[in-house]
């Protein structure tokens, strides 16, 4: 089966949307100690030129069509006592979608996220067990932007460190399940796991590697032009990350990651680049 020029613009403008928040895994599992702030900009591209269709079956897009997706977002995190952090995600997308034929471009504030994360428990003080429940509100009215709905999203991780063969290594496990509130507002299984080592004794150095995924599914099986926007796909995503320490105080992280498999998505590549605050400790 081929994927129409109009229904792949959506399809891509969504997975665009999805990707381009920023991975917070090198934060995400390990607490934030109470009235301490973490500021996290990212800055991401996405690019594919061909994708899945519903039978996973992959092609060049019709008539030259290439797709890419510039995002830039803040995540922060704040800690309210021992046990709570507050924290929030506000993306901004541009995404580009371009044949032969016709060129389309959207641009704009996405969905904002905002949550709070409880730490349940910890061994040793080495291993972390958390859990997050998020709200998310769209901030915009082009539908190519996102499903323009509200929804909510519980995600439990597990995070730790050690030692392996001399390195200090970290690695943190998440799986998050979302729904949306609408008109078949789709259920959606985001899950992502990585494994990272620091290179030096002075921690300043680090890679990582990570498998991320990501599946929705909803009573809507088809795709329309009013709804403007996908919701049954999923895909598969291997990434790799550096990361340098300046300071207790800042961090930057480069990665870059490509699709594994997929069903109604993109065969993409991306890369991204995140900074890491802490502005007073």
């Amino acid at each position: 089966m081929k994927i129409s020029n109009t229904y792949l613009k959506y399809i891509l403008i969504a997975i665009g949307c999805v990707l381009l928040a920023p991975n917070t895994s090198h934060a995400g599992g390990f607490p934030v100690r109470p009235k301490r702030l973490l500021l996290s900009p990212s800055f991401s591209y996405f690019y594919a030129d061909r994708g899945w269709d519903s039978l996973r079956r992959k092609s060049l897009f019709a008539d030259g069509g290439q797709f890419e997706s510039l995002g830039v977002s803040l995540y922060a995190e704040y800690g309210l006592s021992r046990r709570f952090t507050l924290v929030a995600l506000l993306p901004y997308v541009k995404n580009t979608y371009e044949d032969n034929n016709a060129k389309t471009v959207s641009s704009g504030l996405t969905d904002l996220e905002v949550g709070i994360r409880y730490y349940l428990a910890n061994i040793n003080y080495i291993y972390y067990f958390t859990v997050q429940g998020t709200f998310i509100t769209p901030l915009y009215n082009d539908l190519a932007l996102g499903y323009k709905q509200q929804g909510a999203e519980l995600k439990f991780a597990f995070a730790g460190s050690g030692k392996v063969l001399g390195k200090n290594y970290y690695f943190t496990a998440e799986n998050g399940f979302r729904q949306y509130f609408g008109p078949d507002g789709p259920f959606q299984d985001r899950y992502n796991g990585t494994f990272g080592l620091t290179l030096d004794r002075k921690f300043r150095h680090q890679v990582s590697v990570s498998l991320s995924g990501f599946y929705s599914t909803s009573s809507f099986k088809k795709f329309s032009p009013i709804q403007a926007i996908n919701k049954n796909f999923a895909f598969n995503q291997a990434s790799l990350t550096y990361g340098y320490t300046f300071s207790r105080r800042f961090s930057t992280f480069v990665s870059a990651g490509h699709f594994i498999n997929g069903r109604n998505t993109g065969d993409g590549a991306t890369a991204n680049v995140s900074l890491l605050f802490k502005p007073f400790r």
